[in-house]
């Protein structure tokens, strides 16, 4: 069916632009999309962003829920950037919400030792304003979870990281586990180091995390600039900023967004391409455009790719996908004093206050409570417990980490879950992870599971979007950036 081509606010293709302009369509409205749609606006580029969802954001989002303590906004999730990640911090400038995120002024890790036989003990992962590699040097020394030995080994595996170069496909193949333990780092070194940051991070533990991705993870945060791995992490809903900041900068770029339409097929013909839309608000249509930015995950975007657009289109159905699982706890009142904090010997991994965001706080019924996020990934083994089993299994271990939850009352407990949070790290995933042009002309690819050189991250997903609208841009022949490169900037050569 084609609709009527004469009006911009029915599905089918707009009325002709001024002479030269050119049209995109964007398809997936999350983060590499909404990049996407934008650059490519700013470039002068008519754009459509067709999203199924009736909300953007992709896999950061929020939601409202009512609870005892009061109605709550949720983040299906806790995602953290961290100073390095200049395409996201690119996003957040971009729609005004940049003072919504702030960063740490410098990076400070609480780490408690669950399983300490004094009970909880405390240390830190900090760094100073020395050169790399001394800005941590400090912290390593006193970092109390390791002993002298282990520290000074682990000193020695960093540097030898710091070596290598993660844009080398032999390392893809290799397993970090093994190659730390080859670098003299022991169990408990893994466990309170190098998983620490490393899960939560890349979505797998060591023994399940390529080398290639892991050296580009601690390289680019803890081995290039002292403030690379400042944390920063969103002060407001995700929401606000990935949807309502978002979709008001599309609009005033000119985008035009149709939320709850989905693509249901690509075609090309005489040089044009052509995206049938199903769903949405005035029901099956269909788009006309000189370029498509399929941003959307691996297994949607192989369904959609016509005959011929990869040479091994099968590759993307070979990415493997790894959960991540979210606990939310709402607290009678307040139990922890800090904003965060991350834990070895438990199977907590890493606890956010989201009490503020969330709106407790002007609730009268939850005025004095808190409302902690547990961030668990590579939740493989919890991802299907049910929500009784989590509480059981959980709420004893926060009573454990944190005092004064003891004798707190739980007044909520739920769980989000995304069991295809990220594409998995394995060995051997770089090879598979396509590049953003494909070998159809004017179509491209966006996605944090893209060849970024990133993990799966919002800072991938940006720098997919931003990589794609340039290669778009290229084929039009207009002027672009250069597209971000794995370890820098935008024009150099994260976290979950």
């Amino acid at each position: 069916m084609t609709a009527d081509t004469t009006r911009p606010d029915r599905r089918g293709t707009r009325p002709a632009g001024p002479p030269g302009t050119a049209d995109a369509v964007v398809v997936g409205g999350g983060l590499a999309g909404t990049a996407a749609a934008l650059a490519l606006a700013d470039a002068g580029v008519r754009v459509t962003l067709l999203e199924g969802r009736p909300r953007l954001g992709g896999l950061a989002f929020s939601f409202r829920r009512p609870s005892p303590a009061g109605d709550l906004t949720v983040d299906n999730g806790q995602h953290v950037h961290l100073r390095c990640c200049t395409a996201y911090q690119w996003f957040l400038d971009r729609v005004g919400g940049t003072r919504l995120a702030p960063v740490q002024r410098a990076l400070d890790v609480p780490v408690l030792d669950a399983g300490h036989p004094a009970g909880p003990r405390l240390s830190r992962i900090r760094r100073n304003a020395l050169p790399v590699p001394l800005h941590l040097a400090a912290s390593l020394a006193r970092y109390r979870h390791l002993s002298p030995v282990e520290r000074a080994a682990a000193g020695r595996a960093a540097l030898a990281l710091r070596a290598l170069d993660p844009t080398d496909p032999a390392l893809d193949d290799v397993d970090f586990a093994g190659w730390l333990r080859r670098h003299g780092q022991s169990p408990r070194a893994i466990e309170a180091l190098w998983d620490l940051v490393g899960v939560a991070t890349l979505n797998a533990t060591a023994e399940h995390a390529s080398l290639g991705l892991a050296a580009m993870v601690f390289r680019t945060g803890l081995l290039t600039a002292p403030g690379a791995a400042d944390i920063g992490w969103a002060r407001v809903p995700l929401g606000e900023l990935h949807h309502t900041l978002a979709r008001a900068a599309l609009d005033r770029a000119g985008v035009r967004t149709e939320l709850r339409t989905r693509a249901a097929g690509l075609t090309r013909t005489e040089g044009r391409w052509s995206v049938a839309t199903e769903s949405g608000p005035h029901g099956p249509g269909r788009l006309d455009a000189d370029a498509v930015v399929l941003a959307v995950p691996q297994r949607e975007a192989h369904g959609l790719l016509p005959d011929g657009a990869l040479d091994d289109p099968g590759r993307l159905l070979r990415i493997g996908t790894a959960p991540i699982l979210n606990l939310h706890v709402v607290y009678d009142r307040k139990v922890l004093h800090r904003p965060f904090f991350t834990a070895i010997g438990s199977p907590v991994q890493w606890v956010f206050d989201r009490t503020r965001p969330s709106g407790l706080d002007r609730h009268p019924d939850g005025a004095a409570g808190q409302y902690l996020a547990v961030s668990q990934s590579a939740a493989h083994d919890d991802i299907d417990r049910s929500v009784g089993e989590l509480r059981s299994r959980y709420l004893p271990e926060l009573a454990r980490l944190l005092p004064a939850a003891r004798d707190a009352a739980v007044r909520d407990f739920f769980v989000t879950r995304e069991r295809t949070a990220t594409f998995a790290p394995t060995p051997g995933v770089g090879r598979l992870r396509p590049h953003a042009a494909t070998n159809a002309p004017g179509l491209h690819l966006a996605g944090a599971w893209t060849a970024t050189g990133w993990p799966a991250t919002m800072e991938s997903a940006v720098r997919s979007g931003l990589t794609a609208a340039d290669g778009v841009l290229s084929g039009l022949g207009r002027r672009h950036r250069n597209p971000p490169s794995a370890s820098g900037g935008r024009n150099a050569q994260e976290a979950v």
